[in-house]
């Protein structure tokens, strides 16, 4: 039973260790992320550095960086506190085996003090054939094979223990040593953050007296993006009506001719279509989460739903979609496979592409150049155009929207929520 106690101990002493490395490998990856994050907001920094007229894209990456960095210190101190506790937990390991490893060789000294006394074979005989009965003289056998295996799995166990504190010292070592380097990455990214503040508020001022001429910019974008709405809507609707009154020609005239040779009505095309078109659905819903980006590098800027102006107080704009400020004419990609149902060409948005995944819709505007026709069948992550550049501005800004369509009834969906991150 002591043995069972020893070896459920142990198996308890590498869950815990186990669980701790999956949570201190989580924080690395989740630091991975962010550190990739901040790349890319420093990447559109550091072109718009070249441009003297900054814009709100300008703001908000700023503001996203700012956000980035934040959840970055946070990560840091919760892999130092991750260290620290680690470190802890190892030391006071050690000094239980350090204690175990005393009693052990207690214990093993002891047996060889008996095994040395007792080394005499014609002894050991002697002490088997001095037994009582044939019975009697078998257990003292066994008894002393006994403790011969005994005193080399007590050998084996110190050796296990010396080579396991030898190695619990170099990873609190290694620990240590990176524990010491998250303070220095720490420390230089508090010092990023209120650069990075600073920076903002220059901005931030100069927009401060310009509010009049923005917020009749302002009252200009939501024209265009009402004009954008309709356009998406109308086009989308004009997709249905067509399908349907593709599928009702078809079937009529599948009805016409089975009335004329005399023969029940065969599955029509449409209807196969209608298979393949579900198993599209199905497949574009199995990756919510996991859908690539539209453009190769970007941040969000503009999140689905209701955003505050990054100047004006009380102000704010209603998004369809997400907008992802990018380099400038960046490349855009379909985020899932799919037919191109329609291309268009709207003011104030670019041109706009919307793929068909089924009984969803991927809308993608802002475009400069279309590279896709309609009817037109695309694959994931192949270009379908690149992005509109304003004038003297170095970032581009993409805005993607997901649709859903049931029967006649178009849902507007977030997309923040199908896409990786």
């Amino acid at each position: 039973m002591n043995c069972v106690n020893k070896v459920i101990t142990v198996l308890f002493l590498f869950a815990i260790l186990d669980a701790t490395a999956q949570s201190s490998d989580k924080l690395k990856k989740e630091q991975q992320r962010l550190e990739q994050k901040i790349a890319n907001t420093k990447m559109l920094l550091e072109k718009s550095k070249s441009n003297t007229a900054s814009s709100f894209n300008e703001l908000k990456v700023i503001e996203n960086q700012i956000k980035f960095r934040e959840q970055l210190l946070r990560n840091f101190n919760n892999q130092i506190r991750g260290a620290e506790l680690k470190v802890k937990d190892k030391e006071q390991e050690i000094d239980a085996l350090y204690a175990r490893t005393d009693k052990l060789k207690g214990q093993f000294k002891k047996l060889l003090l008996y095994a040395y006394k007792h080394r005499n074979k014609y002894g050991r005989i002697m002490f088997i054939f001095s037994a009582d009965s044939y019975y009697e003289a078998v257990k003292r056998n066994k008894y002393l094979k006994r403790i011969a295996d005994v005193q080399k799995k007590q050998f084996i166990l110190i050796k296990q223990h010396q080579e396991l504190i030898r190695e619990q010292i170099t990873e609190i070592e290694d620990e240590k040593q990176y524990k010491l380097l998250m303070i220095s990455e720490k420390q230089s990214e508090k010092d990023a953050i209120e650069k990075d503040k600073l920076n903002q508020e220059a901005i931030y001022q100069k927009y401060k007296q310009e509010e009049e001429s923005i917020l009749a910019k302002l009252r200009k974008e939501e024209r265009d993006r009402e004009v954008l709405k309709n356009r998406i809507a109308e086009a989308i609707r004009k997709e249905i009506a067509e399908a349907e009154a593709r599928r009702k020609r078809e079937e009529a005239a599948a009805e016409a001719e089975a009335k004329a040779s005399g023969t029940t009505v065969k599955e029509t095309a449409s209807f196969a279509e209608t298979k393949e078109a579900a198993a599209l659905s199905k497949s574009f819903e199995g990756n919510r989460g996991r859908l690539p980006w539209p453009v190769e590098k970007g941040t969000v800027t503009e999140n689905f739903g209701k955003n505050p102006h990054p100047t004006l107080k009380n102000v704010y704009t209603n998004n369809r979609g997400i907008d992802i400020s990018a380099p400038k004419n960046a490349q855009v990609r379909a985020v899932f496979e799919g037919e191109v149902t329609s291309v268009l060409n709207i003011p104030g948005a670019g041109k706009v592409v919307i793929i068909k995944h089924g009984n969803y819709r991927t809308v993608y505007t802002n475009l400069q150049d279309t590279y896709v026709k309609t009817g037109q069948k695309v694959s994931t992550k192949k270009v379908i155009g690149s992005l509109l550049a304003k004038d003297g501005q170095s970032i581009s800004v993409a805005h993607f929207e997901i649709h859903k369509v049931v029967g006649s009834s178009v849902t507007c969906l977030n997309p923040s929520l199908w896409v990786a991150h």
